[in-house]
């Protein structure tokens, strides 16, 4: 665990935002060395030297990824969208196979079963979702931490409920990978994208299977899907990767040569420090919160939403300090680059 010291020079090394940044739920910052890994890729291309080395930041990643989940590296597939692991998933479910959700969970997380069309796929409220299992249940599919609001889940309640019943599990990390320690392991499937609290660019995103694959068709596969990528590139695949690799999608090569250096900041912080940093701050925005009159919700999440405030989002930005509007909830993030001074910042500005 890193020491306060070191967590304050690290910081002051990677960030200089011009504005009370707190709106990591949506997008992170890119750290410096982030920028100049991202600046130094393009490089490569706008010059004409092979892009082939960048092909090592995408293994980077992969490797990094699953020590952060707490996975081998065979088991992390590394793709695109959220929702694009989500639809591999729906594609391996038979016709009227029930999927539990969660109640106005995000869109990537359930819309490709709704469109398989012929799925049961059922909704209830996140803290009755582990009750709600039931010998029917195929797959239960959720966040871990809710976009919308900050809830976070009882993942262990619904990994038991669902062993319980023989129904599988799949997790997006999305909201909480970065800032909350997470056992990848410990569930079927799972994802995250690598642009809010991993702190990368667009256009990465991880997804976890089991040792054995999960029975899971990797139905978007190309070229880089084969054993042997390079022997891949005309015709069918005739080996696809013995690894979750069978389920990568065409990497964005800049993307990951930028994510590569995010992902060894976050490792050099380490989880325990960032979880803290984050939830110490969040908490402070509650108890002034609570002071002003606003409910400020549980405890324990780096993400804090104020019901009915989502309409001041505009006047907020103007005076420098970001926030997003979701469902009508002010949301605010907490991460590394933030400070007491922007809690305090927020609340006089929600004071007056």
């Amino acid at each position: 665990m890193e020491t306060t010291e070191t967590f304050d020079t690290l910081v002051r090394a990677e960030f200089a935002p011009r504005s009370s940044y707190l709106n990591t739920a949506s997008n992170g910052l890119l750290p410096a060395r982030t920028v100049t890994a991202l600046h130094e890729a393009a490089l490569l291309r706008a010059e004409g030297r092979p892009l082939l080395p960048l092909y090592e930041d995408v293994e980077a990643c992969r490797a990094a990824y699953a020590r952060l989940a707490g996975v081998p590296a065979g088991r992390v597939a590394a793709g695109a969208s959220v929702a694009a692991h989500t639809g591999v998933i729906a594609a391996s479910l038979p016709a009227g196979a029930e999927v539990l959700t969660a109640e106005d969970d995000f869109s990537s997380v359930l819309n490709p079963f709704h469109v398989r069309g012929d799925l049961k796929v059922r909704a209830v409220p996140l803290e009755r979702i582990a009750e709600s299992v039931r010998p029917d249940t195929a797959l239960v599919a959720l966040s871990a931490v809710q976009s919308a609001d900050g809830r976070v889940a009882d993942l262990a309640a619904v990994r038991e409920a669902a062993r319980e019943h023989g129904a599988r599990t799949y997790v997006d990390f999305s909201q909480s990978a970065g800032w909350l320690p997470m056992d990848a392991a410990a569930f079927d499937f799972s994802a995250a994208v690598s642009f809010k609290w991993l702190l990368g660019p667009h256009g990465a995103a991880f997804l976890v299977v089991p040792e054995d694959l999960g029975g899971l068709s990797p139905v978007l596969a190309g070229w880089v899907a084969g054993e042997r990528p390079w022997d891949s590139c005309y015709g069918p695949v005739e080996e696809l990767a013995h690894s979750a690799r069978r389920f990568d999608l065409s990497h964005a090569l800049f993307t990951y040569a930028g994510l590569r250096r995010s992902l060894e900041l976050v490792e050099e912080i380490g989880l325990p420090a960032l979880h803290a940093h984050a939830v110490r701050l969040a908490d402070r925005f509650r108890t002034g919160l609570a002071g002003l009159g606003h409910e400020a919700g549980e405890p324990g999440s780096a993400i804090v939403s104020v019901p009915g405030l989502g309409h001041l989002q505009p006047g907020l930005s103007e005076a420098g300090i970001e926030v997003s509007d979701r469902s009508g909830n002010l949301r605010a993030g907490f991460h590394l680059y933030n400070t007491p001074a922007d809690v305090d910042r927020l609340l006089d500005a929600l004071s007056r």
